[in-house]
């Protein structure tokens, strides 16, 4: 299966518990940090929840 990068890009200060938690749940807690998860929908969908605050590098 295709794998993805995600990175976290900016702070998550500021922002929502709701999107708190999707980056808690993507694994990102720090600034710039980078993890990679399976391509699956669902993944997809909790980035695109937090788009303004993470970067995919494919």
């Amino acid at each position: 299966m295709a794998t993805i990068k995600i990175k976290q890009t900016k702070s998550r200060i500021g922002a929502p518990a709701v999107q708190k938690r999707t980056l808690d749940a993507l694994g990102l807690r720090k600034m710039n940090k980078v993890v990679e998860h399976n391509d699956t929908p669902a993944i997809r969908g909790m980035v695109q929840k937090v788009k303004h605050l993470v970067t995919v590098i494919d």
